[in-house]
């Protein structure tokens, strides 16, 4: 604990930034050294007169309620210089100093894909986010995203519903959950993989704490995908800040009459990879894995690309079978399955992007040959 008290004392100090931090570390590489460097009056360390005052001061009130906060179940205090804290998070240009984990801390270091968008999304938004974290989650990957409403609610759920992990990035403190109404969507995350944020606790959702943790969800991935995103949207920034640490960036096209798909169709003409299935996500994922090399811990092999329907339950089997390799419609392929419209929408959808079956024009749909 006296080490944790440290590190906090040092994200708190009044007047001194991360960068400060890192900086000073590399002259004094244990935060004991550097502090104590700073009681005895190192010369010319650049701190600021309070941080100095703050970091001489033997009480520390303000991180009596974090240490008790790390004696909570699955609470985790990781540091820049914990060997848990991710590899391609640290790598690039602003680290945090130090991550607040509610959670299993082992999903830092998992292959990662991140999901934003809007926060006021169409109902088409919210279910292509829904259906493409479902998939990419079966297949392995673990979803990052910021917890709020919209696209990145929509994200985490289908990554549960996927039976794969989820990390939410947030920008209040742990002891809050914001939105509100996400309360119980936070707590099946932090069953399921966890919740992350550089913010002490208290800290309340102010504006420019939303920018600041979109670093951290690039930071953490090998990609991000935007899903509905307008002009000047806060997902732009987080692609952003993915293409500057060279990640790749992916993009889900929309309607030239939806608002909310303007940043996305910019962020292609920016050079985006535009994405229309889960495939076209997983097929990019070995070359992202060779040049930024798994995170130590990570597992040997990354997600791939499905390579056909095996492992698909019966109703799916079902499904394709009644399809063939001829257009057909949803009204015909009720007639035959015998399941209900609605369920038959839905898994066409999924086959999709799975790339087992091909959307054409007039509402029809043909199975995709493998060999083709």
């Amino acid at each position: 604990m006296q080490e944790a008290a440290l590190w906090l004392a040092l994200q708190r100090a009044p007047g001194l930034s991360a960068r400060d931090v890192r900086r000073l570390l590399e002259r004094f590489p244990e935060p004991s050294d550097l502090v104590a460097a700073v009681c005895e009056g190192a010369p010319a360390l650049g701190i600021a007169a309070d941080a100095i005052a703050y970091l001489r001061s033997s009480e520390w009130a303000a991180i009596e309620p974090e240490l008790g906060w790390l004696e909570g179940r699955e609470h985790h205090l990781i540091t820049l210089a914990d060997p848990r804290f991710p590899r391609l998070l640290r790598e690039t240009s602003d680290p945090p100093l130090v991550l607040f984990v509610h959670g299993d801390p082992a999903v830092l270091g998992a292959c990662q894909l991140a999901m934003v968008g809007s926060r006021h999304p169409t109902p088409g938004g919210v279910q292509t986010a829904f259906d493409f974290a479902e998939h990419l989650a079966d297949t392995g990957l673990t979803i990052t995203s910021g917890l709020a409403q919209g696209i990145d609610g929509a994200s985490h759920r289908g990554a549960l519903r996927g039976g794969g992990s989820t990390l939410a990035v947030v920008g209040t403190g742990l002891d809050l959950v914001y939105p509100a109404r996400h309360r119980k969507l936070a707590e099946q995350i932090v069953e399921r993989g966890a919740v992350v944020s550089e913010y002490p606790l208290g800290t309340p959702p102010r504006a420019g704490n939303f920018p600041q943790r979109n670093r951290i969800i690039a930071g953490l991935s090998v990609g991000t995908l935007v899903v509905e995103a307008a002009q000047n949207s806060g997902s732009l920034i987080t692609a952003r800040l993915a293409g500057e640490a060279g990640r790749e960036v992916f993009a889900v096209p929309g309607s030239i009459h939806n608002p909310t798909a303007r940043g996305c169709h910019s962020l292609i003409r920016q050079g985006a990879k535009l994405v229309e299935r889960a495939q076209d996500i997983l097929e990019e994922l070995p070359a992202l894995a060779g040049a930024l090399q798994a995170s130590p811990g990570t597992a040997d092999t990354l997600p791939e690309a499905p390579a056909g329907p095996a492992g698909l339950d019966a109703d799916y089997q079902r499904l394709l079978g009644c399809m063939g390799y001829d257009p057909v419609s949803v009204d015909t392929l009720v007639e035959r399955s015998g399941l209900t419209a609605e369920a038959v929408s839905s898994m066409l959808l999924m086959l999709e992007l799975r790339g087992c079956v091909s959307s054409l024009a007039g509402g029809l749909y043909t199975q995709v040959s493998r060999g083709s």
